[in-house]
């Protein structure tokens, strides 16, 4: 096995009576990941000496592990080098484990010169990892978007189809990883197929299930079948009454101009506060549970919906 230096571009040969690592990962890809156990830890050891080593933490039945890593490969082979990947399953290496202080998993440690320069727990977002990573590592020239980046691209300009498409082979590529399957269910909706969107998120474990984003996509369906169709709306052109305001909001909420929906709601609770049976309010608040607690747009009008009401 060789890794290349990324500041020569020259291979890193390892010692030659010292046994080569285990390679487990798609071809051109051998150099940069690699998997790690008790007869290949020392030269990990001495590679990290000259590359810096991100070592991943996992286990078999641990769900969140399985979301992380194709994340963690993914921006192994765009940083090109810089440094490597190595999954160590603490099930088989329990004594490892236990010498590297692991407690829970997934732990992704950063390891250079032979020593422990930072660590994470838990299977982070993308964004937050590449924040992470920039903490030691100068960003990658020319990155290409990922492809999730580019499905939700595809699916932000109304490109339900092309971002179905690429959720499509995120999901085949990589099964456990619910948050794409939500993500797919998401863009099944976008295309008018709420159907299979319903059927794929009902076979979701259930803490995924019930989790904010799944929540997220089926309020998104329940509202798109309450809102008023393109036809209805343009019959409620002109009014300025309770009904044709809540319906207009209705509308938009479905639309995902989550923004002007929860405006248009709370204008609506504002000045008619009896209508619908308090129709405005409740909408309100199944928004906020599709949205999520932590969603801005939930702490900003729950704000002001507690401002409203005491």
């Amino acid at each position: 096995m060789s890794i290349v230096d990324p500041r020569s571009g020259a291979p890193l040969t390892p010692p030659q009576d010292t046994p080569s690592p285990s390679q487990e990962a798609a071809p051109g890809d051998e150099q940069l990941i690699i998997d790690v156990d008790r007869n290949n830890i020392q030269q990990l050891l001495e590679f990290s000496m000259q590359v810096p080593v991100l070592l991943d933490c996992w286990a078999p039945w641990c769900q969140p592990c399985k979301a992380l890593m194709p994340i963690l490969e993914k921006l192994t082979r765009e940083y090109r080098g810089t440094f490597i990947l190595a999954k160590l399953n603490i099930e088989e290496n329990q004594e490892i484990a236990a010498q590297l202080g692991v407690r829970s998993v997934p732990d992704v440690k950063l390891i250079s010169q032979g020593g422990l320069v930072d660590h994470f727990q838990g299977a982070l977002p993308e964004k937050e990892i590449r924040e992470w990573l920039a903490r030691y590592f100068p960003a990658p020239e020319d990155a290409p978007a990922s492809p999730e980046e580019q499905a939700a691209e595809a699916l932000a300009q109304g490109d339900a189809t092309t971002a179905r498409e690429i959720y499509e082979q995120l999901v085949q590529q990589s099964p456990e990883n619910y948050p794409f399957q939500v993500e797919l269910a998401r863009a099944l909706v976008a295309e008018g197929r709420s159907e299979e969107a319903i059927a794929l998120l009902d076979n979701l474990p259930p803490e995924e299930r019930d989790a904010a984003s799944a929540r997220g996509v089926r309020a998104s369906i329940e509202f798109r079948e309450e809102a008023p169709s393109d036809d209805g709306l343009a019959a409620l052109a002109g009014r300025d009454d309770s009904e044709a305001n809540y319906q207009r909001a209705l509308r938009q909420v479905a639309d995902g101009d989550y923004a002007a929906g929860l405006e248009g709601l709370l204008e609506v609770m504002r000045k008619d506060r009896s209508y619908g049976d308090d129709a405005a309010r409740k909408t309100l608040l199944r928004v906020f549970d599709a949205l999520g607690a932590d969603h801005p747009l939930t702490v900003t009008y729950r704000r002001r919906l507690f401002t409203l009401l005491y």
